[in-house]
């Protein structure tokens, strides 16, 4: 059968009328797809949100694992009121559409502030979760293979296939710099960490509560991966003071619930874990342009490199890293996006 009448079939105990149309709901990086069930339409009375994963591209088995799981522990994520793994269905919770992006950039810088401290306050609460709190799903450590895998995004996709650069033309102590961002991500301790933890993952909800979405990729890893996420998020770009207060105010919560360090030592873990994301990140963007038709996170390339630039720039033994950042990467970045925005 059709996949698309095997949905229609498997939705309809769940619909007020079998013929009713679903609108779609703005999707995410992946190959899933999101639907919204209106109250009207749905046999429970309220909205819901189908999740569309077609299996032979996105397992939604861990989703549905710690979506469970986590809600049943206090973390603010939808409930699943049924799935199909083999077909690659779920019926969700509706969040609604206003996500945190949105709302930080329409209020008072005060209440900016609130709301991140409510949100670092959530992460606080996922940081607690153990390894194998899903026993059906126990959490894969963030692996130095996984790590590197991560850093060669950037080799791969920006350098080589975004840029057209031979890779060697990277500088002579390249992979020294990322295996000294991968030692510092081991040397820290390993929590639950969502690893999407951004401004567009972060939904807020008619009860002021903050509603956590796309944890599927959740790994066993790094203490700062989540709150560098969102901090330094690659879509909103905060003054230095402001993230800087954030990131006390995180060093101050994780310090309460974990063995101490310095925040001097957390500042330095923090920093160097954003460099291996943003690094990634720049992978993920240009993979999404070139590989997946999804040019529009070419636009946020150039934040991504911001970050990165400002967190080498801290160390003196960076500074060849930062000066070739600076002064080669982001002019021939810089020129390729302007040939692409003018066509």
């Amino acid at each position: 059968m059709d996949r698309s009448l095997s949905i229609k079939a498997w939705l309809e105990p769940w619909l007020t009328h079998p013929d009713s149309k679903l609108s779609i709901v703005a999707g995410d990086a992946s190959f899933r797809s999101y639907y919204r069930m209106t109250a009207e339409q749905s046999t429970t009375g309220n909205s819901l949100i189908l999740m569309d994963a077609p299996p032979e591209k996105e397992s939604s088995y861990s989703f549905i694992s710690l979506a469970k799981t986590w809600r049943h522990q206090g973390v603010e994520v939808p409930q699943v009121l049924a799935h199909d793994l083999q077909l690659g269905v779920a019926l969700l919770e509706d969040f609604g559409d206003l996500q945190f992006m949105q709302k930080v950039t329409k209020i008072p810088s005060v209440e900016v502030s609130q709301l991140y401290q409510q949100a670092l306050n959530q992460l606080a609460g996922i940081q607690k979760l153990t390894k194998a709190a899903a026993k059906e799903y126990p959490l894969p450590d963030y692996t130095h293979e996984l790590l590197n895998r991560e850093l060669n995004l950037f080799d791969d996709w920006f350098f080589e296939k975004l840029l057209g650069l031979p890779k060697n033309r990277l500088p002579n102590n390249w992979e020294a710099f990322k295996q000294a961002l991968i030692t510092s991500a081991l040397e820290q301790p390993q929590v639950t960490v969502h690893r999407d933890y951004h401004s567009r993952n972060l939904m807020v909800l008619q009860t002021k509560q903050l509603g956590i979405i796309d944890f599927q990729d959740a790994v066993y890893g790094p203490c700062t991966y989540d709150a560098v996420s969102l901090i330094r998020d690659c879509y909103l770009d905060w003054p230095e003071e402001t993230q800087q207060a954030w990131l006390t105010y995180f060093y101050q919560l994780y310090c309460q619930q974990a063995k101490p360090v310095s925040l001097q030592v957390f500042k330095r873990w923090f920093d160097w874990m954003g460099m291996q994301r943003h690094l990634k990140v720049a992978g993920i963007f240009s993979r999404l342009a070139l590989r997946d038709g999804k040019p529009n996170y070419l636009q946020d390339i150039p934040l991504t490199l911001k970050h990165l630039v400002r967190a080498a720039q801290n160390y003196p033994e960076l500074a060849d890293i930062q000066a070739w950042l600076t002064e080669v990467i982001i002019p021939i970045f810089n020129t390729y996006l302007q040939q692409q925005n003018n066509g």
